[in-house]
């Protein structure tokens, strides 16, 4: 997420209330989770066992709950709580905006576009030409959405992250402030949810096509031409590259990427990032035709099992 302007440590130490280490005027662009990080971004760290990854990552500032030394050209926030900071900055820079109508007036909506009855479209949402937004969508705020994009009812883009940190008093949700881009000629089927990115985008590409009922988690970036049947489950930070085929039932773990025209099968769990031009399916996932030859083999045990007994 970039900021309205550029700031400096300084004024981001001011608005959390923090001690900093750096120049004054040191330059602040924005903020980014750890793996969309630019120069000029804060990142927030507060677990030993990511100090490193945060201090050597592409961000120029870095929020951590120890004082540290200072990597060369950088900067540092230091805080007791990171999370609950890094918060702030979010509530700061994108604070919740209420809406009182079904179509916001800063919403900007193409030609020839139709919202049909009972959907909302929020605050900031962008609309291209020739699209169909069926009742009962939900739209939410900075949502950029292509031409010739259809949405089918219950659907909804824009909900927050599910991001969580586990505290004494119960769970701490992190604030999403990112969103949520649709290509051109992409189609969303009925009840399908896209959450926005926690900080960056949660992106289809063009050209792709989700069945209903399908859960598409924060700042995963699925790409063009992709193929997503009924009732899977895309988790947050995933990449999904162009012309890869899933089927329904499929669930992911967080952070993989199923590369470029893969096909995954019904049911697979995909546990692990998985290499392009392949079929796919199980729990862990591996390779279609190797596990059928697996059972295929496991099949055959007890027909070995006599042949044993008879040579005895």
């Amino acid at each position: 997420m970039k900021f309205p302007k550029p700031y400096t440590l300084k004024d981001i130490a001011t608005i959390i209330s923090t001690k900093y280490v750096g120049a004054d005027d040191f330059p602040v662009l924005g903020m980014n989770e750890i793996h969309v990080v630019e120069s000029g971004d804060i990142v927030f760290v507060d677990h030993p066992k990511y100090y490193d990854k945060a201090l050597e990552s592409k961000a120029t500032i870095v929020l951590i709950n120890k004082e540290v030394e200072c990597p060369k050209g950088k900067a540092l926030l230091i805080s007791d709580d990171p999370f609950r900071d890094f918060n702030k900055l979010t509530l700061h820079f994108k604070p919740f905006q209420n809406s009182n109508t079904a179509i916001s007036p800063s919403a900007k909506i193409g030609k020839n576009t139709v919202i049909q009855p009972n959907a909302f479209v929020g605050n900031n949402v962008v609309i291209g030409d020739n699209c169909i937004i069926h009742s009962n969508v939900s739209i939410y705020d900075d949502t950029i959405i292509g031409n010739h994009v259809t949405i089918h009812s219950g659907a909804v883009l824009g909900a927050n992250g599910f991001y969580y940190k586990k505290r004494p008093e119960g769970y701490d949700q992190l604030l999403s402030g990112g969103r949520v881009v649709i290509g051109n000629h992409v189609d969303i089927g009925a009840c399908c949810t896209i959450d926005k990115g926690v900080t960056g985008d949660t992106t289809i590409g063009e050209g792709s096509k989700l069945d209903n009922q399908i859960q598409v988690g924060h700042d995963t970036v699925i790409g063009k031409r992709c193929l997503i049947a009924s009732q899977t489950g895309i988790a947050g930070c995933v990449v999904i590259e162009d012309n890869v085929t899933i089927w329904g039932q499929v669930g992911t773990a967080s952070g993989i990427t199923i590369g470029k025209g893969a096909v995954v099968q019904a049911q697979a769990g995909v546990t692990k990032s998985i290499e392009g031009g392949k079929a796919y399916w199980g729990t862990p996932i591996q390779e279609f035709r190797a596990e059928l030859k697996r059972l295929a083999s496991i099949k055959e045990i007890p027909r070995i099992l006599d042949e044993l007994k008879k040579l005895k």
